[in-house]
């Protein structure tokens, strides 16, 4: 009998689940949205029982899809959108408060409590203190249902991150445990030691007996009783650290860039945590058996995003895909720049008040030199990121492994690969997130035997090599630098 592995990806907005044969080649895949509820201005929630309800649906319809049973499953690979924070009743299941997702910004004011520690926090945690993280997303839980502190501290509550909760009530309530990634997110787990921290849980008031175990992201978890008593859950890692994984960057000084509404790149630093002073985090890429490999990760808040702002706001575009075509009609942006701050400015800067800008424009700029400027833009995003983690590791990095809708623009990647001066890799399988676990799921069940044969099976479709002088470059970069600097001076 043929053997798949299945993923679920969990994410912001939709569910999937897809099945994976042992090359890593996508067989099906089946999705769902999840509603996000927006409660109040920069909050964002949602039900957290929807959200399993979409899991049961999704791996149903992949199965029927493919016209097989759950005996054709090796095991089971979970990834999530990170941070999310859900708090459950332990005897009902029930949660007690809505989902908060990562984007969330309601338990701000918890933090601003703790600006006084945040190089402790840092030090312990290698994240930066801010709601997007979980602890101050369940102080907040505890904070605004009744006796939540109370019924925390008697033990009669759980908290999970989105891969915990499904765990929960994919076992029926007999595994409650998180893997290292995700409890790297928490503000709570310290990446020195490994373990949750308790000086930071006095910090926040949260009583230990609510968290998770925390284990490998390789792992035999145990049996997914709620569809079959013989398939194990074998792997599980965050969205960003699996789509890590999924693109085989398993040797120090390896990274990928995620192309979404925004742009993650995580770069993989080995078995010790490196602490940035440049503004990127440091989180764990992933653990199997006792080795913990570690990431630095750097964040632009509006990649992808700025497409679709021409697109819907700005009227330039019909469809997304148009803005290849556009940005070819010109050799460059005639000297203009375009800084897509809607929202602040992320990894280096880290600028909360830095707002969207333009540059150089004349009478001789059309819609097509704004469009190239809108793209190279978010190129420009990422290499910030992409010198500073060269500058903080010493390493010499000679190609960036990419993913992402945005992946499917050609001029993109090509000016990503000039600017940056290396190779830009991208995959067969574009659905690197999912790929990530199923790799991590493959190792733990003996689907796969060992990071070598994982490799060996991993394609790339394209390669963009760099074909721009480096002086130009220089002076295109220099450029951007000038125009970043004006837009953080307009406040």
């Amino acid at each position: 009998m043929k053997k798949y592995i299945l993923s679920v990806d969990q994410g912001t907005t939709s569910s999937r689940a897809i099945l994976f044969d042992h090359n890593g080649h996508v067989c099906s895949m089946a999705q769902r949205e999840v509603e996000c509820l927006f409660p109040k201005p920069g909050w964002v929630e949602a039900d957290a029982l929807g959200i399993w309800v979409s899991v049961i649906d999704v791996v149903n319809e992949v199965l029927v899809k493919e016209n097989i049973t759950m005996d054709s499953i090796d095991s089971i690979g979970i990834t999530n959108q990170r941070e999310t924070t859900i708090i459950w009743d332990k005897k009902t299941g029930l949660p007690v408060y809505h989902a908060i997702i990562w984007q969330s910004r309601q338990s701000a004011d918890i933090c601003d409590k703790f600006e006084d520690q945040k190089e402790f926090i840092h030090e312990r945690t290698g994240l930066l203190i801010n709601p997007y993280f979980s602890a101050s997303k369940i102080r907040f839980i505890l904070d605004h249902i009744p006796d939540g502190q109370k019924r925390a501290e008697e033990g009669e509550l759980l908290f999970g991150t989105v891969d915990c909760w499904i765990i929960y009530k994919m076992t029926n309530g007999k595994v409650h445990a998180t893997d290292a990634t995700n409890a790297s997110r928490t503000m709570l787990y310290n990446i020195n030691t490994n373990k949750w921290d308790d000086e930071l849980l006095k910090l926040f008031n949260i009583p230990k007996c609510i968290l998770p175990e925390v284990l490998p992201s390789s792992y035999k978890y145990g049996p997914a009783t709620f569809f079959s008593k013989d398939v194990e859950i074998c792997g599980v890692a965050g969205d960003q650290q699996a789509a890590l994984f999924g693109q085989t960057c398993f040797d120090v000084g390896e990274s990928k860039n995620t192309y979404g509404t925004g742009c993650f790149m995580l770069l993989n630093t080995g078995n010790k945590p490196v602490i940035s002073k440049k503004g990127l985090l440091t989180t764990v890429g992933w653990q199997i058996g006792d080795t913990v490999t570690y990431a630095l990760e750097g964040s632009v808040f509006v990649g992808g995003a700025v497409v679709q702002w021409l697109r819907d706001q700005m009227r330039m575009l019909h469809e997304a895909a148009e803005s290849e075509k556009f940005a070819l009609e010109v050799e460059d942006t005639n000297g203009m720049y375009f800084v897509p701050a809607f929202v602040g400015l992320g990894t280096p800067y880290w600028d909360d008040d830095a707002r969207g800008s333009a540059f150089g424009m004349t009478r001789g700029t059309t819609r097509s030199h704004f469009i190239r400027a809108c793209l190279e833009a978010i190129d420009y995003q990422c290499k910030d990121v992409f010198e500073v983690m060269k500058e903080e590791t010493h390493c010499s990095l000679k190609n960036l492994k990419v993913d992402g809708g945005a992946t499917k623009n050609k001029f993109l990647m090509q000016f990503q690969s000039d600017i940056l001066h290396v190779d830009i890799m991208l995959p067969a399988c574009l659905e690197t997130t999912a790929l990530g676990v199923a790799y991590l799921a493959g190792l733990a069940s003996g689907f796969y035997k060992d990071l070598a044969e994982i490799k060996s099976i991993h394609s790339y479709q394209a390669i963009f090599h760099p074909a721009m002088d480096e002086k130009v470059v220089k002076e295109k970069y220099d450029g951007w630098k000038k125009a970043i600097a004006a837009t953080r001076q307009f406040k």
